[in-house]
């Protein structure tokens, strides 16, 4: 698994299950995509109600929708996964020195955007 330095995770209430390594919002919610999020979840929620760390500060490490340049800027897809900036809300941007990613379901490092 690849590093990360999360500088700041708060804790969130799950809307509904959650997988771990996804985009959320600040309801504890699976994102519309292109949708702003509060950051990243550090771990899965199993049902509404449960609590998960969310990594907001930092850098994170978040499973992928689709292929991604490196350096390249990052919203979600409708799944809480990080894909190429189309016109959604910049959350991320793939951290320096992590290498592009080839597909749907790599695990890379980001820096979260606040936004």
């Amino acid at each position: 698994m690849n590093p990360s330095i999360a500088l700041l995770t708060l804790t969130v209430a799950a809307a509904a299950a959650l997988s771990q390594r996804r985009f959320v919002t600040t309801g504890g919610a699976v994102p519309s995509a292109g949708a702003a999020c509060v950051g990243v979840t550090r771990t899965s929620a199993a049902a509404a109600g449960d609590l998960v760390p969310v990594d907001v500060m930092g850098t994170t490490i978040v499973e992928t929708g689709a292929a991604i340049a490196a350096g390249a800027a990052i919203e979600c897809d409708s799944s809480g996964r990080a894909i190429t900036r189309a016109s959604g809300v910049t959350l991320a941007r793939m951290a320096p020195g992590q290498a592009a990613a080839t597909g749907a379901g790599q695990f890379v490092e980001v820096v979260l955007i606040p936004n």
